[in-house]
């Protein structure tokens, strides 16, 4: 694909997908969408990606949607056709629930860790980008908004059911129901970010830590580990252990263990394969 408003590189077995439209705060168009989309769906089937970052061109991650969409949705102009919500790039994993599989919850479903680097603004859509990863650093210039309220809209997209899991419920319905700006503090207080960088930190953080996760954690096991914290959000203790059990006796066959084990024995770095 010829990607005009996403910049997509991979180096170090870290694929980085940067939103590139900085002049907008990265406002979220169709098009980007489909970059968007296809980056994701790239990284995700790629033996030399383990570990992916999300992040944002200039001073912004993510204003929402672009204002030209949302005025075409207001005054009936929007075509419906342009949509392009089909083709998740989780849809060929068989083990990846239904719920993992909408238009913007597939990222859970993707088996390599997602990690959000917030550089700035994110607001609406955006945010729902950035809960739906799996890890989020932010930059000390970063502010936060669902902002649907004051659009006339409600909670898109689920993350009416993904937000009061990471800041409780209190703090979830006032966010949702004010749209106040939350700055990179308050963030890290109320737990929407896991960590808060310097803004010419944030990337070589972030990078650093994919690095660290492609190096020294085995694919497999990230795979499965994050198919049962996603899922564990939709299921019983009892249930949730029962896959545990089942995940431990696979895992005990597989080179990565063997290769874990050993690493450790011998004191190397692991080599480990995926398998």
């Amino acid at each position: 694909m010829d990607y005009r408003e996403i910049l997509y590189e991979v180096s170090d077995r870290v694929a980085t997908i940067t939103l590139n439209r900085p002049e907008k705060l990265n406002a979220w168009t169709f098009s980007m969408e489909r970059e968007w989309r296809h980056a994701l769906a790239d990284a995700a089937q790629r033996a030399d990606v383990r570990a992916i970052i999300l992040t944002g061109a200039g001073r912004g991650f993510c204003a929402g949607a672009d204002f030209g969409l949302l005025s075409s949705l207001q005054d009936g102009t929007f075509d419906s056709s342009e949509v392009p919500f089909d083709n998740e790039p989780s849809a060929t994993d068989q083990k990846v629930r239904d719920d993992f599989r909408k238009p913007y919850t597939f990222p859970p479903g993707i088996r390599k860790p997602i990690i959000a680097a917030i550089n700035g603004p994110v607001y609406g859509l955006g945010l729902v980008h950035a809960l739906f990863c799996d890890v989020r650093f932010a930059s000390e210039q970063a502010t936060f908004s669902t902002a649907f309220v004051n659009r006339g809209l409600i909670a898109e997209h689920g993350i009416a059911w993904i937000l009061p899991r990471l800041v409780g419920l209190e703090n979830a319905l006032d966010l949702l129901l004010s749209g106040r700006k939350v700055d990179a503090a308050e963030a890290l207080r109320m737990g929407l970010v896991s960590r808060v960088v310097a803004p010419e930190a944030l990337l070589p953080e972030a990078r650093s830590y994919a690095r660290q996760l492609a190096t020294l954690s085995s694919p497999r096991s990230m795979a499965v580990i994050k198919r049962q914290v996603w899922d564990g959000l939709l299921m019983g203790l009892g249930p949730a252990t029962d896959i545990a059990i089942q995940e431990m006796l696979e895992s005990f066959g597989a080179d990565d263990f063997r290769e874990g084990v050993l690493s450790f024995l011998e004191k190397r770095t692991p080599n480990f394969t995926g398998e």
